[in-house]
């Protein structure tokens, strides 16, 4: 194929006898078409060269090749292929040196690996992470990596799908020096000078000799497989990453090559994959939201928390480990102990994993006060409120933090449910309020809504959403709803849920094909987990409201009025054992579930787990697309990211509307009318899924991505 060699993003230039090769590709030299094509070149110049006897590949800018280019995922790729290009450096009979700064991941690694020589500056990033993608490195990575680290370092390495600076690196033989400073063209041009005066012969990254002990590579693999089958449940890329190692310990090396290429291919086609990809582009999507387009942040310097229980103090925890000082708010003496206990309780956790040492403890909580007067927040710069979810409690809240708090201070509320619109309309500066519901535990779950109500400045809405990247959350823009976006959906599921309990299914069996379909819990567990008291009080709140006409499942009620809340009561749908995280099913609840089957009449039947899921994720997928139709999610896109870092939903699937398209649209609302004529009050078809049904499109079409 013809190409303007000159137009490609990839230059080269004599340093002496080195031909210093550089690929500039903003923003991090992915690994598109332009840039193959010009490595390839660039390889053919130096071997034809007579004046170059040794090669230098630097990046330019902020990496030296981040990966592979995404916007060619689901594209026919043009040649030249990445293994092509990294057999033509390998082969190259001129010494080919890399020297990294920045990232080395995915693709970029395995054009180091094809070089005879790698340098790395500080601060280099190192990784091979097509795992988290639903691939493996196709490119030679499997067979190269392996024979250069040995089998387990290299199979570490690929299903972690993590990063290694510098000095791991250079451990694992992955680099062969350490730069002195982070010049990295003076670093690398030096090693190369160093290499050529020495003679250093072309040293071939497949003639290494991790694997010369067979024995200890096959024991590798052996334990990696035994792993991952228990980690990796349902997914397709980890145990392919095994089979790869295992081709480049038992076939040569150009065997073990076609083997990779055709996993790789094979992992390229898959579902996993789609919906990987879709879950990475998805996040990074989520970021964008209208009111942040032009709107400058307010500055964030100093946060007031108002509430000191298991909410408020995860959440402190998350600002405080953000670096920012954090004034909680509890209503006397004995409650802001208890809300600084919590707090401690958590780092006291981290100490005991060894993630967090004493000193680090007492350093970040010189950042945390407490005090039980209001007027301590006088001069904070955002407020977040945690208490109790009632109406009267947060609007008392509100107005005290209307009273003490000086111009301009985001007021936010953590409400998991309730009216924001209520809220702002109760002080006299509405355009300042806004919700930020955190996921429990706080300091841990990725995923905080950022609920826009209808009075808010966008400035508000932009400082939400800058502080969500400052405590390194996932945000997703929600509007003003009972439950919002995923609260909302959960109980819709959780409801068809609850019909087929009392219909015949045990929770157990619930369960059980929810976490075999790839959530980590089921619904019940998920009850038991939170407390049922909490969505007995939603229930509670709802009653006046509720339908007269749509069904109505009591045996939460029932559990509830016992006292068995889950875990922190020692019962729910689940017997806990003293200090159990993982129950076990309870014949009482059982008896409790028979008892209202026949209350109400009902006959039970036999549900299959295929049965469970499809109306589990109809019911899901429906009032998605009610969420979206509503407006109250901007695109499919923002359900599915809610879903995949508030509720568990396996990424590999996508997320709710991604997997909707992967079964069918038509398919889903085959099934929704299907159920409706049992239930046509609870089962009635989401306007946007018929309307997209009737027009043969996907939800996809709706996200602005394509």
């Amino acid at each position: 194929m013809e190409f303007d060699v000159s137009a490609l993003p990839v230059t080269y230039q004599l340093h002496g006898k080195v031909l210093v090769v550089t690929i500039d590709s903003p923003p991090v030299n992915a690994l598109g078409v332009d840039v193959r094509r010009g490595l390839a070149a660039a390889i053919d110049h130096a071997r034809t060269n007579d004046a170059a006897h040794a090669v230098l590949v630097v990046g330019a800018g902020r990496a030296f090749i981040g990966g592979a280019d995404m916007r060619e995922f689901g594209k026919s790729p043009l040649p030249p292929a990445l293994p092509d290009v990294c057999n033509r450096i390998e082969a190259c009979p001129k010494p080919v040196i890399v020297a990294i700064h920045g990232a080395a991941l995915g693709g970029g690694l395995e054009v180091a690996l094809a070089a005879h020589y790698r340098l790395a500056v500080a601060g280099a990033r190192l990784g091979l992470p097509e795992v988290t993608l639903g691939l493996l490195p196709g490119a030679g990575g499997t067979q190269r990596a392996a024979r250069l680290m040995g089998a387990e370092a290299a199979l570490s390495l690929m299903l972690s799908g993590r990063h290694v600076d510098v000095q791991e690196a250079r451990k694992l033989s992955l680099v062969d020096r350490v730069g002195q400073s982070d010049d990295v063209l003076a670093e690398g041009l030096a090693y190369a000078q160093e290499l050529l005066a020495s003679r250093a012969p072309v040293r071939r990254t497949r003639n290494a000799q991790g694997l010369a002990d067979r024995d200890a590579a096959l024991a590798a693999v052996a334990a990696a497989r035994a792993d991952t089958v228990k980690k990796s449940r349902g997914l397709l890329s980890p145990l392919k990453i095994v089979d790869c190692v295992e081709a480049a310990v038992n076939e040569p090396f150009e065997t073990g090559m076609r083997f990779e290429r055709s996993q790789f291919l094979e992992c390229l086609d898959s579902v996993q994959c789609a919906g990987l990809v879709h879950a990475f582009f998805a996040e990074r999507e989520v970021q964008k939201a209208p009111e942040t387009k032009n709107a400058m942040p307010r500055s964030v310097v100093t946060v007031g928390v108002v509430g000191g229980g298991t909410m408020g103090a995860g959440i402190a925890v998350a600002i405080l480990d953000s670096g920012l000082p954090v004034t909680m708010i509890e209503r006397d003496d004995a409650s802001l102990a208890r809300g600084r206990a919590h707090v401690e309780r958590v780092y006291d956790g981290l100490i005991a994993k060894g993630r967090v040492t004493p000193e680090a403890k007492a350093k970040t909580l010189t950042r945390f006060t407490g005090s039980t007067s209001y007027d301590a927040l006088a001069q904070v710069d955002l407020v977040i409120e945690a208490v109790f979810e009632d109406m009267a409690v947060k609007q008392a809240v509100f107005a005290e933090l209307d009273r003490v708090c000086k111009p301009g201070a985001v007021l936010a509320t953590n409400t998991s449910y309730l009216d924001i619109d209520a809220i702002a309309a109760s002080i006299t500066r509405a355009q300042d309020v806004v919700g930020l519901h955190f996921f429990s535990p706080a300091n841990i779950m990725k995923l905080l809504e950022v609920v826009v109500p209808k009075q808010v400045s966008s400035d508000v809405v932009a400082t939400a959403f800058g502080l969500a990247k400052k405590l390194r959350k996932v945000p997703v823009r929600a509007g003003v709803c009972d439950g919002f976006i995923g609260n909302r959906i959960l109980g819709v599921y959780r409801t068809a849920a609850d019909h087929m309990m009392e219909d015949g299914a045990s929770p157990y069996q619930i369960d059980r094909a929810v976490r075999d379909f790839g959530f980590p819990m089921g619904p019940y567990q998920v009850v038991d987990l939170a407390g049922g008291d909490i969505g007995w009080a939603t229930r509670k709140r709802r009653a006046a409201t509720r339908d007269p006409k749509a069904r109505y499942v009591q045996i939460a009620d029932c559990l509830c009025e016992r006292g068995w809340f889950g875990q922190k009561t020692g019962r729910g749908f689940y017997r806990y054992a003293e200090g159990a995280r993982i129950g076990t099913p309870d014949p009482e609840v059982e008896a409790i579930i028979a008892a209202e089957r026949e209350r109400a009449g009902i006959t039970p039947r036999n549900f299959s787990d295929e049965e469970i899921i499809r109306r589990y994720m109809a019911a899901m997928i429906n009032e998605g697309a009610n969420v979206v139709y509503e407006k109250i999610a901007l695109r499919p896109l923002d359900v599915d990211v809610t879903f995949l870092y508030g509720y568990g939903f396996p990424r590999y699937r996508g997320g709710p509307m991604k997997y909707a398209d992967t079964v069918g649209l038509a398919n889903v609302l085959a099934d929704i009318r299907e159920f409706a004529k049992a239930d046509p009050l609870f089962w009635r078809p989401s306007p946007l899924l018929v309307k997209l049904v009737e027009r043969g499109a996907k939800f996809s079409s709706l996200n602005g991505m394509e």
